[in-house]
């Protein structure tokens, strides 16, 4: 396991390495209103929040993942994850040369706050700066126009749409059929035009 877990901190949101133990709060915060879940994973009983985490803690034992409980500074509560994914090694480098930032989804009480601006600032930080990565791609369902624009709002180039590309999820999903994917990025020479677009959102 080359990417031990670790903590980012900001103003508004702690990214906790997710663990067994957010299991029952992260349930807590999906059930208060499923209303936005349309196109993304976020399991609403207790075994599936449990089955949910141990998948993801087991991509982070092959260094595919590093997945976070995103939690509430003002008050401690977690309130959603998010991860790093789709990692991509080469060989003779010890980092990380691109990853994708998704696996996103907040409880309704900390949409549109803070919190979701400075988790991309605290996540890309510490892909640009700290890993020193060529690229970070961030993907959506093609029909989630809200996510799209938030996405947008960041500064990310849309690459294209993926046809078929990866499994439709969410309360909207169909089980066993594909989805159509916008691919956005964001690479190293553009990173310091979009940290300033965050750190403007965010209030200096």
């Amino acid at each position: 396991m080359r990417l031990d877990p670790f903590t980012l901190t900001g103003r508004h949101v702690q990214l906790q390495p997710l663990a067994p133990h957010h299991a029952p709060a992260l349930l807590a915060a999906a059930n208060r209103d499923r209303g936005t879940f349309g196109h993304t994973v976020v399991p609403a009983d207790l075994p599936s929040m449990q089955a949910y985490i141990d998948g993801l803690l087991a991509d982070a034992q092959r260094d595919a993942a590093v997945p976070f409980a995103q939690v509430r500074v003002a008050d401690g509560e977690p309130v959603g994850c998010t991860r790093f994914m789709n990692v991509v090694w080469w060989p003779e480098r010890c980092t990380p040369v691109e990853v994708e930032v998704g696996g996103t989804w907040l409880a309704t009480d900390a949409q549109r706050s803070p919190l979701n601006t400075e988790a991309k600032l605290l996540l890309l930080t510490q892909a640009f700066e700290r890993w020193q990565v060529f690229r970070v791609a961030i993907c959506t369902d093609a029909r989630n126009q809200q996510s799209r624009r938030a996405i947008e709002r960041i500064g990310a180039t849309l690459e294209g749409v993926l046809r078929n590309h990866r499994p439709s999820a969410g309360d909207l999903g169909a089980p066993g059929r594909p989805r159509d994917t916008a691919a956005y990025s964001i690479i190293d020479s553009e990173w310091p035009a979009v940290r300033e677009r965050l750190q403007e959102r965010l209030g200096g």
